[in-house]
């Protein structure tokens, strides 16, 4: 019997001594990469934007190109954690890259690529982006670089490098990444590094555009730790302002930027931790959202991945979009429909001109 307990006890401790071993490197592991750090820009092309010239903008938040409709999330309630296949990562790119060309942009920006990751079978998809767009100037700057997460452990999410890259058909200068706050508890290893990313576009009179690539925390709880994102973000916008430049961001709110979505698509009033409102109040002067006919449209720019998408039954909402400042003249802007079918999000394309 003592020899049988002291089997029992020997593997306990064992046990223990692995959990805590693995608690400890994640821990001693995790770290924030630098603010204002400088970002490597690519350069192919050299035109500078002109005024009163029409331009279009699209963002994209491509979830690692591993998201095809049958996909569900362990994060929102689904069951899954990485891409069903490396084949199913160079499809959704495939699919991604046709849609995108197909709007023939001035301007993208993607958000959630992979430079490399347990949960994309170490497909470098900021590569295959920057390729397949070889004519554009392009930059990327990392959001987060996680270390292994044992979660979920029958198919574990593991080591992740993502980030933010922005491709323009005009030059492209001075690009840096600036740091966002997060959680300061456990959940920050889960929700990941944040940051957004800015770069300069020459326009012929002098001034710049100034273009921000931005994906906010998603599945923080903390709303102070909201609102701290927002408000940098906003201080810097007031800044660039000041200047006297044009200012335009792009990306993954993770708020409702509508406002009442619920309403529009028909689903719960229950909001997620990505679905509040957001807080258009806060922005500065000179400054707004354009949300012009998206309601009436009624096309969802991202899906709930608690369960395989099921257009009508599947919780959808909109919060990908773009803040402008008021020197830029919005002619359009639309989500595209993929009805989600390379990834949990739809692209969403700005239609605008530069004011003299």
């Amino acid at each position: 019997m003592k020899k049988w307990f002291k089997i029992i006890l020997a593997f306990i401790s064992i046990f223990l001594v692995v959990i805590i071993g693995y608690l400890g490197y994640v821990f001693l592991s995790y770290h924030r990469i630098p603010d204002n750090q400088n970002l490597t820009v690519k350069t192919r092309q050299t035109k500078k934007l002109a005024t009163e010239k029409s331009y279009r903008a699209l963002t994209y938040n491509i979830g690692y190109a591993s998201y095809p409709p049958t996909y569900s999330f362990f994060m929102d309630g689904g069951t899954q954690s990485r891409a069903d296949s490396k084949g199913t990562i160079y499809k959704n790119l495939g699919g991604i890259t046709k849609t995108v060309k197909a709007q023939n942009p001035d301007f993208i920006f993607y958000q959630e690529v992979d430079e490399t990751g347990d949960r994309s079978y170490h497909v470098n998809e900021v590569n295959f982006l920057q390729q397949k767009f070889g004519n554009y100037n392009t930059v990327y700057g990392v959001n987060y670089d996680s270390p292994y997460l044992f979660y979920p452990f029958t198919q574990p999410i593991g080591k992740t490098k993502s980030g933010l890259v922005t491709l323009s058909k005009s030059s492209l200068t001075n690009a840096k990444r600036y740091q966002l706050p997060i959680d300061t508890g456990v959940t920050k290893i889960l929700d990941y590094d944040r940051a957004f990313t800015v770069t300069r576009s020459p326009v012929e009179n002098g001034k710049d555009m100034v273009v921000i690539n931005i994906h906010l925390s998603a599945y923080t709880k903390n709303k102070a730790v909201q609102k701290a994102q927002l408000e940098k973000l906003t201080n810097f916008l007031t800044q660039e302002y000041q200047k006297d430049n044009y200012v335009l961001v792009a990306g993954d709110f993770n708020h409702d930027i509508l406002g009442n979505a619920p309403t529009v698509f028909g689903t719960t009033k229950e909001p997620l931790t990505w679905t509040h409102p957001f807080p258009k109040d806060q922005l500065p002067p000179g400054f707004h959202i354009p949300t012009e006919n998206l309601a009436t449209a009624k096309i969802p720019s991202a899906r709930n991945l608690n369960e395989p998408y099921k257009e009508g039954k599947t919780f959808v909402t909109l919060i990908d979009g773009f803040i402008v400042s008021d020197n830029i003249a919005v002619k359009n802007v639309a989500v595209v429909n993929t009805s989600f079918a390379y990834s949990d999000h739809n692209p969403v394309t700005l239609d605008f001109q530069l004011k003299k």
